[in-house]
C-alpha cells in the first residue's frame, strides 16, 4: 500500500483517533494527579491575627494546620497592645494551603525616643516634614511679633522650652513658635526715632 493510500485509509484515521484518545485520558489522569499531589480545593482561610499575641498566633494557627514566622517588631502603635501582632501577610481572609507560613510582625513594649533637630531659624514648611520624617508630631503654633514671617523661633513640649538634641518620645507633640513677619513695638518705637530728624540748635551769637 502507497503512502498516500495509507494516510487515505481508514486504519490510518482509527489509529489517529486511539491516539487522540490515549492522549485525553492521559491528561484527565495527570489533572486528577495534579489534583491530588497539590491538595486542590482544600484551602484555608487566613484569620485575622492582629492585636493578638505571639502565644495566640501560634494556638490559632496550629487548629488551622498553619505556620508562622515572626519577622522583627515594629515602632510602638498605641493603637495596639504590646507584644501584639501589627502587620501579617498574608492579610486576613486570604485563600492558602495546609502548612503555609503566616508572616507577622510585633508591636513594641512603649514608644522609643528621638533628639529633637535644630529647627530654630528655619521656616514653619521645613520644619514640619522634619518632626514628621522623626515620627514627631506638630503640636499647637504660635505667631510672635518678629520680622521672619513663619520662621521658628522657639520649640516646646508639655510647655517647656526645647533645644537641639533633647529627647523626647516618638509621637510627642512639639509645639512651635514662629514669627508673624511683623516689628516688634519696641523696635518699632527705635525705627521712628532713627526716622526722625534731630534739628539743629542754633548756636548764640557772642
Amino acid at each position: 500500500m502507497s503512502l498516500r493510500k495509507y494516510l487515505t485509509s481508514r486504519v490510518f484515521f482509527a489509529q489517529i483517533l486511539i491516539a487522540l484518545a490515549i492522549i485525553v485520558a492521559l491528561g484527565y489522569l495527570f489533572m486528577h494527579w495534579l489534583t491530588f499531589t497539590t491538595d486542590h480545593g482544600h484551602e484555608i482561610t487566613v484569620p485575622d491575627l492582629r492585636k493578638l499575641t505571639e502565644e495566640q498566633v501560634e494556638e490559632k494557627l496550629n487548629e488551622l494546620d498553619l505556620d508562622y514566622v515572626l519577622l522583627d517588631s515594629v515602632d510602638y502603635r498605641s493603637d495596639f497592645p504590646q507584644f501584639s501582632v501589627v502587620k501579617q501577610d498574608p492579610t486576613p481572609g486570604t485563600k492558602v494551603k495546609v502548612g503555609r507560613k503566616i508572616y507577622i510582625k510585633i508591636n513594641t513594649s512603649g514608644f522609643s525616643s528621638v533628639r529633637i533637630p535644630d529647627l530654630v531659624n528655619k521656616t514653619y514648611r521645613e520644619a514640619v516634614p522634619t518632626l514628621k520624617a522623626l515620627g514627631l508630631e506638630e503640636g499647637e503654633i504660635t505667631y510672635v511679633p518678629n520680622l521672619g514671617k513663619d520662621m521658628v523661633l522657639e520649640m516646646r513640649f508639655k510647655g517647656r522650652n526645647l533645644k537641639a538634641g533633647d529627647r523626647v518620645l516618638k509621637s510627642s507633640k512639639i509645639d512651635l513658635v514662629l514669627g508673624d513677619g511683623k516689628m516688634s513695638y519696641e523696635e518699632t518705637s527705635a525705627a521712628d526715632t532713627l526716622a526722625t530728624p534731630i534739628e539743629e540748635i542754633p548756636v548764640d551769637e557772642q
